[in-house]
């Protein structure tokens, strides 16, 4: 669990009082541009550690701690937290604030103070999973650039608006289905793993969270890269009333040799999007021809 496997005290978990009297001395007001709405509810906090289900020895990341909410009630359960926020005044507070309600879990925690889209590396041993609850206006491309930057990131549950959960969760053939669906297949098995109510944040948002679970496995076996399965995916959702072999024309070149490659993976030129999955894109990228 930590150096000479003590036993550390349970940290004291903020609550709203909490969260707005440390706002009210770091001067901070939540910023829309930042995605900034801060969990004020410490059952929230440990309903998510609960569903995120993280190992003694499971080093996490986390993006865009704010004021520690989820931090705090990580700790005591992981070997090492890495915390990704972009605001600096925040990142520099946070050290503190686990200082003072989590002295015996302090040394296991590691700030960053940098963009989360922007990271090109993590300090320390690689990551094991992502535990995060997301600013809603770059979750997805979020978790998809940490997907694909640390492939140590074996598993995670991450907070987010609750259309954005169904999307990044939904199975083939629904409405909901899409790009976010596509690209978080190729990484890993997600599924929906609850539902948040708004009263939970500071300042409440205008939308519902949701929870999504995320196991990693194998990308599909291709010939074709990930971008390339990527600029499938796409080409096929930018026009997602046309069957395939429309949408995917300027992708291919034409529409006849969209539909070589639609048939070369077989798969039908007059279905759409929706109905494929990403093993199925994987085929589609394999069979362009120059």
């Amino acid at each position: 669990m930590g150096p000479g496997d003590r036993v550390a005290r349970a940290p004291s978990l903020l609550g709203p009082a909490d969260v707005r009297d440390l706002a009210r001395r770091l001067g901070i007001r939540p910023t829309k541009t930042l995605g900034q709405n801060f969990v004020i509810d410490a059952n929230t906090v440990r309903r998510i550690v609960r569903a995120a289900a993280p190992a003694p020895d499971d080093v996490v990341v986390e993006v865009g701690p704010g004021l520690g909410s989820l931090t705090l009630a990580l700790l005591p359960a992981v070997r090492r937290l890495v915390a990704i926020e972009i605001d600096p005044l925040l990142a520099g507070a946070l050290p503190r604030t686990v200082a003072e309600r989590a002295p015996d879990l302090a040394e296991r925690l590691e700030v960053v103070q940098a963009d989360a889209l922007r990271l090109d590396s993590v300090p320390g041993p690689p990551p094991t999973a992502l535990v995060a609850n997301l600013p809603y206006n770059v979750a997805v491309p979020v978790v998809l650039h940490l997907l694909a930057l640390l492939p140590s990131l074996r598993h995670g549950l991450i907070m987010v608006q609750a259309e954005v959960a169904d999307r990044l969760s939904a199975r083939p053939g629904g409405k909901i289905y899409g790009v976010p669906s596509v690209k978080m297949a190729w990484y890993a098995d997600a599924r929906r793993a609850g539902a948040v109510g708004r009263s939970v944040f500071w300042p409440a948002p205008n939308v519902d969270s949701g929870l999504v679970a995320f196991a990693r496995r194998d990308p599909p076996a291709t010939a074709a890269t990930r971008e390339e399965v990527f600029a499938v995916v796409d080409a096929a959702f930018a026009q997602r009333r046309k069957t395939l072999r429309a949408a995917l024309a300027s992708w291919a070149g034409s529409a006849a040799a969209a539909e070589r490659a639609l048939r070369g993976a077989g798969v039908d030129p007059a279905a759409r999007g929706e109905s494929l999955d990403v093993a199925a894109f994987a085929r589609v990228a394999a069979h362009r021809r120059p």
